[in-house]
């Protein structure tokens, strides 16, 4: 078995592998993150993968929309994996994962119902961390212009001559 070049040395049979295991949502390797049944994957490089790759099921949590792949939940919260916010985050992670804990599972992310998560997050709602993660989803999430279209949202109209002009006043449904 050839191993993988670079520092993190994981090798393609490896990853399989992992992605294999039964009940898994994210393989999860040295640094690396990649969801088992959809086409993406993150390197992290100061938070733990493990914590990452719960930060991402967090976002989609908060907010869920069924249409919005979860590359772009990847890309929302990307910025956390830095240096100033990892201690923060981290113990953010940590206490969600006490909290889902308290409900009977092994952490957040193998609480397998959704509902089971939102319940686990409405317990912390009015904590800092998660406080600090909602905000940051709005602008992290939807200003993505990729996600745009999937509400139907065009952009900003000022360059192109502002939303009267462009359909704003066609009320055909009177």
């Amino acid at each position: 078995m050839r191993k993988a070049d670079g520092p993190r040395g994981l090798s393609r049979r490896q990853l399989l592998l992992s992605a294999s295991a039964a009940g898994a949502s994210f393989v999860i390797g040295s640094g690396f993150i990649a969801a088992k049944d959809a086409a993406w994957a993150a390197e992290v490089t100061t938070l733990k993968p493990e914590t990452f790759a719960t930060l991402v099921q967090m976002a989609r949590d908060i907010y869920p929309h069924d249409r919005i792949a979860d590359e772009f939940y990847v890309i929302a919260v990307q910025g956390y994996d830095n240096a100033d916010l990892a201690e923060e985050v981290e113990a953010g992670i940590a206490a969600l994962d006490a909290a889902a804990q308290g409900k009977g599972h092994d952490g957040y992310l193998s609480a397998g119902w959704e509902r089971d998560r939102v319940d686990i997050l409405r317990n912390m709602e009015e904590s800092a961390f998660f406080q600090k993660i909602r905000g940051g989803l709005v602008t992290g999430l939807y200003n993505q212009k990729a996600v745009w279209p999937v509400f139907g949202y065009e952009g900003e109209s000022y360059s192109k001559g502002g939303y009267i002009d462009r359909g704003f006043n066609d009320i055909n449904w009177l």
